[in-house]
């Protein structure tokens, strides 16, 4: 019976990475850590494509003239732009990478509550992926990423059915992600793991896959309907046989603004982490910003037609959705302000991720306070469809979104790996994102206030010096970007190991070894101690971690 215990004890404690090198075990293990890791190398890759057509755009808009690309062209560049970044980046990017790595170990579960659908889910993501990346090598789509009818339906001859097939594919995928998130938060939570003993990155993944569940199916289903009329002719959205081409747009922002939360709730979750953790602080008014997430989560429903301020849609509607823009910022600002009162007299370290995070408080801020500007109805009619709406979407979604995944994913590095990297080098790559992010992005508010349309590859030569700026910024942004590839790679080959609890800290996910065994913990772990509880109760041996933080 002893040798049968010692067996099993050493079998929990095979790692994850050396269970097994063989190609078959990685595409069909249910191990949550291994999906995440596939993800991560899958989402990296949409995320190059992406950006190298951003970097296309910055080049074709150096000067004023169209003169690098024809028009045709570069309407399917900024597009292919558009689908690869929102639908195959910044939608799955933390949630199924750092979130699916993460969120069993941190509330002390064996894996996710459905691991063949994680699979599952994995499998429809590259599917999506693969057939959107056929449609656009095929011919392209130039529909803009919205695909606004009636021109994606009638007058576009690109590839939109097969494009918006992989990303109705891809939808399901996210619909699976947060089901599975939220059954797994509900039902596999360690004994003495409360509630409001949840780390806040699962209390917003938690109001992330409520948005998943519920808006997703929207938009696959308004993209089916663009197919349908676009092989059919059933007038649904084309007036000219009998459609509504506003009724796309509610159909198509009612989720689409909830997307928006899907890509930044995340973060938010990834930057409490952190500002608490750096700070060595119990996190200011926790559970205001665990509600203040779920209140993102539902008000995010009720103001997508501010996006449809010059549509037509009746005055008084536009009244009800500005009133609601500026309710939905209140939870945002809650998050802002206790992040801050946080840092207020904390033990403040500056190592890697804190620098993400206060980037990311820096970008989030000026790109929520310009969000005021287009919920304000006469300023949107000025503003709308200008380069001050692309401003302000990267400020928010790219320096939302890309800072607080960053973020993460250098926090949580030695724990998904086991392995150490530069600090310095770390230091620089945020510090050159967050320079070359604001050269890039700040001088297109002023393009768009003095009335620089977006979507157009030629402009007026007045305004060619702010887009010097903004592609000398975008060259700056592409090294900070680039510095992490090589030096997170390297680290998996000469980087020191990582002990369990490189940080000091006393989350659950810093009391399994790094990375972690094949099923997270050796033993299910009680949880008796409060979420960021650095107090001297919180059943971590700090003197070990110390020694073990030498020692490695």
């Amino acid at each position: 019976m002893e040798n049968i215990k010692a067996t099993e004890t050493k079998e929990v404690k095979v790692n994850y990475l050396n269970n097994g090198y063989s190609i078959w075990s990685w595409l069909f293990t249910k191990d949550h850590k291994r999906i995440a890791i596939m993800y991560l190398i899958s989402i990296s890759i949409f995320f190059l494509i992406g950006g190298l057509y951003a970097a296309a755009i910055r080049l074709e808009l150096l000067t004023p003239q169209s003169d690098l690309f024809e028009t045709g062209t570069y309407n399917k560049i900024f597009t292919h732009h558009g689908i690869m970044m929102v639908f195959f980046f910044l939608i799955p990017a933390i949630p199924a990478t750092l979130g699916n790595f993460m969120i069993p170990i941190m509330i002390g579960a064996k894996d996710l509550a459905f691991p063949r659908i994680n699979l599952l889910s994995l499998y429809l993501y590259w599917l999506g992926g693969i057939i959107t990346l056929w449609a656009l090598l095929q011919g392209g789509v130039d529909t803009g990423w919205t695909f606004y009818t009636p021109y994606s339906t009638t007058f576009s001859n690109s590839y939109v059915v097969a494009a918006g097939l992989g990303i109705f594919i891809n939808g399901f995928s996210s619909i699976l992600t947060g089901l599975n998130f939220i059954v797994t938060i509900h039902t596999m939570r360690a004994p003495g793991m409360t509630w409001f003993r949840l780390p806040l990155f699962v209390w917003a993944h938690y109001a992330t896959s409520l948005v998943m569940i519920l808006g997703t199916p929207v938009v696959a289903i308004t993209i089916l309907l663009v197919a349908v009329e676009r092989i059919a002719r059933i007038g649904i959205f084309d007036p000219a046989i009998g459609g509504d081409p506003i009724l796309f747009q509610h159909l198509f922002w009612f989720y689409s603004h909830p997307a928006v939360y899907i890509m930044i709730l995340p973060s938010m979750g990834v930057i409490s982490e952190l500002i608490a953790n750096f700070s060595r602080k119990r996190i200011f008014g926790y559970e205001f910003i665990a509600f203040s997430s779920i209140a993102i989560a539902v008000f995010g429903f009720l103001v997508w037609g501010h996006h449809m301020f010059v549509s037509g849609q009746s005055i008084y509607a536009g009244l009800v959705f500005s009133f609601l823009t500026m309710v939905v910022a209140v939870p945002s600002a809650i998050k802002v302000f206790n992040w801050t009162a946080t840092l207020y007299k904390g033990q403040v370290s500056y190592d890697t991720p804190m620098l993400y995070a206060l980037g990311f408080i820096g970008l989030f801020l000026i790109g929520g306070l310009t969000g005021l500007f287009l919920g304000s109805i006469g300023l949107n009619v000025h503003l709308t469809d200008t380069y001050f709406v692309v401003a302000h979407f990267h400020y928010v979604m790219v320096g939302g979104t890309v800072l607080g995944y960053l973020g993460g994913l250098h926090y949580w590095w030695p724990k998904m790996t086991g392995k150490m990297y530069s600090e310095f080098w770390g230091k620089i790559s945020a510090m050159l994102v967050f320079v070359g992010f604001n050269l890039t992005f700040f001088p297109q508010f002023i393009l768009g206030y003095m009335g620089m349309p977006r979507r157009y590859a030629a402009y007026p030569p007045e305004l060619q010096v702010l887009n010097i700026f903004s592609t000398a910024g975008a060259s700056v942004l592409g090294v900070g970007l680039v510095l992490p590839v090589i030096y997170l790679t390297l680290s998996l080959i000469v980087g020191k190991k990582a002990p369990a609890n490189p940080w000091l800290l006393p989350g659950l996910e810093w009391r399994t070894s790094s990375p972690p065994p094949t099923e997270n913990f050796e033993e299910t772990p009680v949880v008796t101690w409060e979420a960021y509880e650095f107090s001297e109760d919180n059943g971590l041996d700090i003197e070990k971690a110390k020694r073990e933080l030498v020692t490695a």
